[in-house]
């Protein structure tokens, strides 16, 4: 199954899609009742979809929640601006000129094979803050993607339009700025919705490192104080705040597609 039939716009309409997240929250409904309110786990009654929706609509009012909530997009959307603008020229270069490709293709899979939490030890040690240490932290974990991504695009433009360009003339400079951005623009918008979900990811557990806002923050603190509802009511506002950034850039590469392609 290729790039575009996993990331590409959805074919079945807006129905189908109310109807998933329907089921998805029906079988959350099920689970969580059938978990929850046996007696061994009477205690964690908070996870329970009444309380977390009691406990998300009293965050919602809330100042702190929503300092938090534009903290936690601000270092995901800095992070993955600085992983872009490092990551998009490497790719495009490791794409265009083979031997680039190919004295890079190691190291690349040696750093991506790292887990980026590995980093968090050394962070620590090299950052005299917080907020840096989780930017280089989102960095770490969204580059590869970034760049991975954007060498597929400039790998499979269609060879006869760089043989036509390089025939009227053309050098490197105008080919990768009329030909191989605007053709591997797709796949540079899948890297950034496959860097959303991964920055997420880190992001939660690195702002446990000792800030004082911000999603995971509120995470960390909830299990402390044992409020499982608000535990629960956080962790679901990062699964609407992430679906919303995806459907951002979905719209985003649909649009650049019907572009192009126009």
């Amino acid at each position: 199954m290729g790039l575009n039939a996993v990331f590409g716009p959805m074919e079945f309409g807006w129905k189908y899609e109310i109807i998933g997240l329907a089921l998805f929250t029906g079988l959350w409904i099920l689970v969580s009742f059938f978990i929850f309110t046996r007696p061994q786990f009477s205690q964690f009654k908070g996870f329970l979809p009444g309380p977390t929706l009691e406990a998300l609509i009293n965050a919602s009012q809330d100042s702190h929640f929503w300092l938090s909530v534009f903290a936690s997009l601000r270092r995901i959307l800095v992070g993955i601006f600085i992983a872009s603008i490092i990551g998009f020229p490497l790719g495009i270069l490791i794409g265009f000129y083979p031997k680039f490709r190919g004295l890079s293709y190691s190291p690349l899979q040696f750093v991506r094979m790292i887990s980026p939490l590995s980093w968090m030890p050394l962070t620590l040690l090299l950052f005299t803050s917080f907020e840096s240490a989780i930017y280089f932290l989102i960095v770490m974990a969204t580059i590869c993607p970034i760049i991975l991504n954007t060498v597929i695009g400039v790998s499979n433009i269609n060879p006869q339009w760089i043989k036509m360009a390089l025939n009227q003339g053309a050098n490197d400079y105008q080919l990768i700025r009329t030909i191989v951005i605007p053709s591997a623009a797709p796949n540079m918008l899948i890297s950034l919705r496959l860097a959303v979900g991964v920055a997420w990811i880190v992001l939660v557990p690195a702002e446990f490192l000792g800030v004082s806002s911000g999603l995971g923050y509120l995470i960390n603190d909830a299990r402390d104080t044992m409020e499982y509802d608000k535990l629960m009511a956080m962790i679901i506002a990062i699964g609407i705040l992430g679906f919303i950034l995806d459907r951002f850039f979905q719209k985003l590469q649909h649009k650049v597609n019907w572009s192009w392609n126009e």
